[in-house]
Parts: C-alpha cells; sequence; structure tokens
C-alpha cells in the first residue's frame, strides 16, 4: 500500500512539474527575457533606437505609407507608395481626392470632375492647373493632367510622392526622447520611443523584428499618425498611356 501511495505521488509531482515548466514556472527560470528572439535594438536607449530607425528608414529602396497628415491647419489622408525614383497613390483633402504618380521629374495628377470643378471655382491662389478648370472639369474626367516642372502646384505635389521629403519631415521627435512600451503594430513586435512630456512630442513605434524599421508615427501636437510598412517591397511605376494624358497648358480650355 506504502509502495501504491508513493507511486501515485511521484506520478502527481511529475505532472505538476510539467505544466510549471510548460507555464515559464518551477523555479530558477525567472522572467522570460522580452528581447528573446528579437533584433535587440530594445535594449538600446531611447536615441540610440531613433537614430536605428531612421537610418533603416533611409536606407530601403522602397515603403508604403498612409494614415493621417496635419499640416497648416489642413488634414491629409494619404495611401502613397514611394521609392527612390518616385511615387503614386492618393490623397484626400477637404472632400476631394486625387492619385498622383511620379516617375523621376514627371509629374501627373488624376482626379474627378468634382475636384476640378472645386479647385477652379475656389479662386484663392490657384495654379495654372487651378485656372479655369471649373470650365474644363467634364474634360478634365478622370484623365491623368502632367503638370509641368515650373507650376506653382508642382512642388507642393511633387513633396507627397519622394521617399526622402517626407521620411525626413515626418520622422523627427520633437524634446528629450524616451523608451515607451512594447507593443505590435500588425503582428510585429515593436518598442516604442517618445519625445517630450508623455509623448507630446510625437511618438515611434520600432520594428523588434529584422531591421529595425519605424511601423508607426504618432506626430507631435496630435497632427496625424502615420503608418509605415512593405518596407523594400519593390512595385512598378508605369507612365499613363498617351490617350489618357493631358498637358492643361495645351489641350484644356480656360474656361472663358
Amino acid at each position: 500500500m506504502r509502495t501504491r501511495n508513493t507511486a501515485l505521488v511521484a506520478a502527481m509531482c511529475a505532472g505538476l512539474a510539467a505544466t510549471l515548466a510548460a507555464c515559464g514556472g518551477g523555479g530558477g527560470g525567472g522572467e522570460k527575457d522580452p528581447d528573446a528572439g528579437t533584433n535587440g535594438v530594445g535594449k538600446l536607449p531611447a536615441a540610440k533606437i531613433e537614430t536605428r530607425a531612421r537610418t533603416a528608414a533611409g536606407s530601403a529602396d522602397a515603403v508604403r505609407l498612409s494614415g493621417n497628415l496635419v499640416t497648416k491647419g489642413r488634414t491629409y489622408k494619404l495611401d502613397m507608395r514611394l521609392k527612390g525614383d518616385g511615387g503614386t497613390g492618393q490623397v484626400s483633402t477637404e472632400g476631394s481626392t486625387f492619385e498622383l504618380l511620379r516617375i523621376g521629374k514627371e509629374l501627373y495628377l488624376k482626379a474627378d470632375a468634382g475636384f476640378w470643378a472645386h479647385k477652379g471655382s475656389s479662386g484663392d491662389g490657384q495654379s495654372a492647373a487651378q485656372s479655369g478648370a471649373g470650365g474644363a472639369a467634364d474634360t478634365l474626367d478622370d484623365k491623368y493632367v502632367k503638370i509641368p516642372s515650373g507650376d506653382p502646384s508642382y512642388q507642393r505635389l511633387s513633396g507627397f510622392t519622394d521617399k526622402s521629403v517626407l521620411l525626413d519631415g515626418l520622422l523627427g521627435l520633437h524634446g528629450k526622447i524616451t523608451t515607451g512600451d512594447r507593443g505590435q503594430v500588425d503582428g510585429v513586435r515593436t518598442i516604442r520611443v517618445r519625445a517630450g512630456k508623455a509623448g507630446e512630442g510625437g511618438s515611434l513605434d520600432v520594428s523588434l523584428e529584422g531591421r529595425p524599421y519605424p511601423l508607426r508615427l504618432h506626430r507631435a501636437g496630435g497632427a496625424g499618425v502615420i503608418r509605415l510598412a512593405d518596407w523594400n517591397k519593390d512595385f512598378k511605376l508605369t507612365a499613363p498611356d498617351k490617350s489618357h494624358i493631358l498637358d492643361y497648358g495645351r489641350q484644356i480650355p480656360d474656361g472663358t
């Protein structure tokens, strides 16, 4: 009887030991290393994490940038794919949506008639692309308009398609940088670095897997949240068919 009880106790202890091991218990194990299996940047000081993230972003060949950007009192909703020689995607603001495509120095804009009618009637600070556009709205509907480099709108619009310009302008944090919480962005483990008191100077979620790319940015002062994805995933930039391109300097009526 004593032997049977001893065997039963031994079996119960073995089962308990296996359960504790599966749960990370059992003594002597301590807490699990939060940096196990990561790229190790979580162990670095906050300023170095930010530097590593900016370096990784700057060396990447391509990225997809999406989210909301608030600047000069206007909110822009972006979904852009960018690389060194251009970019393509969609921008929405103040109820209007348009598509941008840049290949090298060639910049194209495509929008529906409602966009052009609105721009043509705004009357404030219009570029050549916008002047008289109200009368030409039907002509412009769903066509690619090639924007000359000398047009006032060229610099503003091409900035949305320029990887270096956007990343340099967006990724900066303002204030003393500290390390925040660990979390996940689209299933990828991240470490957050933040600037200023309670992150009021902005925060950046940096990947703990693979290269330390920035995956999400909360801009300072609540000026938008941007996601950065598809790092180094190449894509093709193709010029529109000539039959779908209008050179507004020659082909679009002036609306008078």
